[in-house]
């Protein structure tokens, strides 16, 4: 199964991310996280308090050198555009409670689709990933969706696209989705976060429209707590709430 979250900035789909990784672990299946966000902060949400020491991926100039021929930021210069990247996983990703995580980082130069070594390095991981990896993988993105390409888009299997109960993010789905059908996305679902009242699950599911539900999470102080004291939420998983074990079964349930 190969997975996409994304949804605006501060929706939660990053906890979310960490919960469902911790869930679908205990079930015994071989998880790989990838932090593809530009503000990575899914080592926290798994319990990793000092970060400072992880450097992601897109920063690595010495290594995306090597592979491509090319160090970042250099103009007019010729790369491969098809890096050797299946070694990477292993050497790259760190293991926390049985999940490995690999933190992407992201382009900062050049403009949107911008064709450099680092964005080539990207792609191709995240090709590899995606195509040619046996692993339960789960992508936390940023909402434009940038890494995935049309032919990588095209083997995942969902995009889960996260939002709260306000007008902004429902209008960030709306661009999810249309992106997701751009690049061969075939299957879109929505988590509704941070509700506080019935009639906010009634007002997204109208504005969503045939885009499937998955389920939604009320306002959660726990979480908030966690958040703000640097601290894993839900440390022991059977306090989890009901509303996202119920979204991890029905993901299980479409892995089959």
């Amino acid at each position: 199964m190969k997975i996409a979250i994304s949804g605006k900035g501060g929706v939660g789909k990053t906890t979310l991310t960490a919960l469902l990784a911790r869930l679908i672990a205990k079930e015994g299946k071989r998880v790989l996280l990838v932090d593809a966000d530009p503000n990575p902060n899914l080592a926290m949400a798994l319990g990793i308090r000092d970060t400072s020491k992880l450097v992601p991926i897109a920063q690595m100039s010495d290594l995306i050198a090597e592979r491509t021929g090319a160090k970042p930021g250099g103009w007019g210069v010729f790369f491969r555009m098809n890096p050797k990247v299946d070694d990477l996983p292993e050497k790259l990703s760190i293991e926390v409670d049985g999940i490995r995580l690999m933190i992407m980082g992201t382009v900062t130069s050049g403009g949107a689709g911008c064709v450099c070594p680092e964005s080539v390095m990207l792609k191709a991981l995240v090709t590899h990933l995606v195509l040619y990896r046996d692993d339960f993988l789960i992508m936390d993105m940023e909402a434009g969706l940038e890494h995935l390409g049309r032919a990588t888009a095209a083997k995942t299997d969902l995009l889960i696209a996260v939002t709260e109960p306000s007008l902004r993010s429902v209008e960030t789905v709306r661009r999810i989705e249309k992106l997701a059908g751009d690049i061969g996305i075939r299957r879109v679902g929505v988590v509704l976060n941070k509700v506080r009242a019935p009639d906010e699950v009634e007002m997204v599911k109208g504005s969503i429209g045939e885009l499937e539900l998955l389920g939604y999470l009320p306002f959660d102080e726990e979480i908030l707590r966690a958040d703000l004291e640097g601290r894993i939420p839900y440390p022991d998983l059977s306090d989890v709430p009901e509303g996202v074990v119920r979204i991890k079964d029905r993901i299980l349930a479409l892995a089959g």
